[in-house]
């Protein structure tokens, strides 16, 4: 049984962001965050963080100046996420719309394996770039970088991975995470990173009168795609990310998405005028990843430039086809993993590493989420490659620095670990031949030393109980309006309930009619059909079902015991 436990609001928080006009319920809930100013919930453009505070940033931008000028060829290295495909895309069309030439190029996972290698870019070269600029990669690419500078190919890096000890000799880099970089937000994304330098780059262009004659491409008809990217990447929502994420959504709902995400949020059966953090996070950018994992992400990147309504409902309808496939082949990998498990006392053991020979490599890192989020420990799965090597993907819950635990696994055995790279929350490794079953004793070793049994236990964060009053439609919509989500997580709330009737709905969902006081609420526990008990304390989230036309309250019960 989950450990229940509520957020504490701070008390001088919250009476000034009450001050300062905030609703008492909202002010409530962002103290509990950790907001202390209204300044930190601003949606609006002018509170974003400003380029130039962004190391290197200005640098970049004269690097991709003087290359406009000279008419030089620009090629971006994507990354085959929905991260690196989004950046790809605001990476194309602001540097197009800023007067470059510019293409683009992929790596093949499946054959060159992640980012900048020396690989890769003997392959880029055979288009004779200038200047390659990765995104999304390239903070770990010293042998790639080293090629393309033999090559005599000028390298710009943005990313925002976490940096070796070793850097990339690049012409510039730019990252929020590299030593010296005192940029406020080190939660930006890719997606974000590359924007920030588009930005620069279009007031180095001003600074240089490239508008004296034409017009100023507005670059925040690019929102659309960094929100996309910001979601999808599961990057921590801090102030400027929610900006960055809420004004994208703005865009979408008013009708403004490029065509190839109001393709893909129809083929994934949401509404534009509604659109959420949970429809680009579930919905749209499942969709873009498909193409990475399964296949080419070049399609996933093609969906997001064409400007043409007709190609981008054909490429979407593409992506929607391989995101299908990718969810039979990750159902077949979780059953065989949860099988392997099967007898495993999780209590035993402070991670989890597993492997099978037929898992597909475009799919473990979301089968290790799947084992993660199921028991709640730091996970691994790995798929072979041709050559006997093993890839894998990891996720990790908090408090646990997975990149920073690879780190110290790949300094305390050198050479079992050919290249890793990541997050604190998710990271990529390949491993020597034969060594799973000493990464796994080592990586447990790690588990154990950092990792308390506090740690281990799950435990459901919540906003604590509202009163009957609270429970209202208006507050729900209240709710919406606000961007949650990694770093900022939605609110949830505690309650005691009669069940006063439950009917099925979809074969394994459950509407119940529950009572508080002298009122009946509607709610819906998805994945459980019952039977409930008579009285159920509850984790729920307000709601507002949209259904012919009609949009009323509803809880969703995302938790519940039998009232004691």
């Amino acid at each position: 049984m989950p450990e229940i436990v509520t957020r504490h609001a701070d008390p001088d928080a919250l009476e000034r962001l009450v001050e300062c006009g905030v609703d008492v319920r909202l002010a409530r809930l962002f103290a509990a965050r950790g907001v202390t100013d209204a300044a930190e919930v601003s949606s609006g453009l002018p509170s974003l963080i400003p380029p130039t505070a962004l190391t290197h940033a200005d640098n970049a931008a004269s690097l991709l100046a003087d290359a406009i000028a000279a008419g030089k060829r620009i090629l971006i290295v994507a990354d085959y996420d929905a991260d690196g495909a989004t950046a790809c895309a605001v990476g194309i069309r602001a540097l197009r719309a800023l007067g470059a030439r510019v293409d683009y190029i992929v790596p093949d996972r499946f054959k060159f394996g992640y980012g900048l290698t020396p690989e890769i870019v003997r392959v880029a070269a055979e288009r004779r770039p200038d200047l390659l600029v990765t995104v999304d990669n390239g903070i770990a690419a010293v042998e790639g970088v080293a090629e393309a500078n033999r090559l005599g190919i000028a390298v710009l890096v943005t990313d925002h991975h976490l940096p070796g000890d070793q850097r990339p000799d690049a012409a510039c880099i730019v990252n929020p995470n590299q030593p010296g970089c005192e940029f406020p937000s080190k939660a930006l994304a890719g997606v974000g990173v590359i924007f920030y330098v588009m930005l620069a780059l279009r007031a180095e262009l001003r600074a240089r009168g490239a508008f004296a004659d034409r017009k100023e491409p507005n670059l925040a008809e690019l929102l659309d795609i960094v929100a996309l990217g910001t979601v999808a990447d599961v990057v921590k929502l801090d102030a400027n990310n929610r900006i960055l994420v809420a004004q994208g959504l703005e865009r979408i709902r008013a009708g403004r998405a490029c065509a190839g995400i109001a393709a893909l949020i129809e083929a994934a059966g949401r509404e534009a005028r509604r659109a959420s953090v949970s429809d680009l996070g579930f919905g749209v950018g499942p969709r873009i990843n498909a193409a990475g994992r399964l296949e080419d992400m070049t399609v996933g990147i093609e969906c997001l430039i064409t400007d043409d309504a007709q190609r981008a409902t054909e490429l979407a309808g593409k992506l929607d086809k391989l995101n299908r496939e990718r969810r039979e082949i990750e159902a077949d990998m979780q059953e065989s993993a949860l099988q392997m498990l099967e007898g495993l006392d999780a209590g035993e053991d402070c991670s989890l590493t597993v492997h099978h020979p037929q898992w597909h490599p475009g799919v473990v890192g979301l089968l290790a989420s799947r084992l993660k989020d199921r028991l709640n420990r730091p996970a691994f799965a790995f798929a072979a490659e041709p050559d006997g090597r093993l890839k894998g993907s990891g996720r990790s819950i908090a408090g646990f620095h997975l990149r920073d635990a690879i780190d110290l696994v790949s300094k305390r055995h050198p050479g079992m670990i050919e290249r890793f790279g990541g997050h604190a929350a998710a990271a990529g490794l390949t491993l020597s031949v034969g060594q799973l079953e000493p990464f796994s004793r080592a990586f447990e070793s790690v588990a154990r030393e950092w990792l308390d049994p506090a740690a281990l236990e799950r435990r459901i964060e919540t906003d604590g109980e509202l009163t009957d009053p609270e429970i209202t439609f208006d507050f729900a919509q209240a709710l919406r309006g606000v961007v949650w989500g990694q770093g900022f997580p939605e609110p949830r709330f505690t309650g005691r309930f009669a069940v006063q009737g439950t009917r099925v709905v979809g074969e394994k969902h459950a509407r119940l009619t529950l009572g508080s006081g002298s009122r009946k609420l509607a709610a819906i526990r998805f994945g459980e059909a019952g039977p409930f008990p008579a009285r159920i304390d509850a984790v729920y989230r307000l709601d507002i079902n949209e259904y012919l036309g009609n949009s009323t309250l509803q809880l969703v019960v995302e938790h519940w015991s039998p009232a004691a």
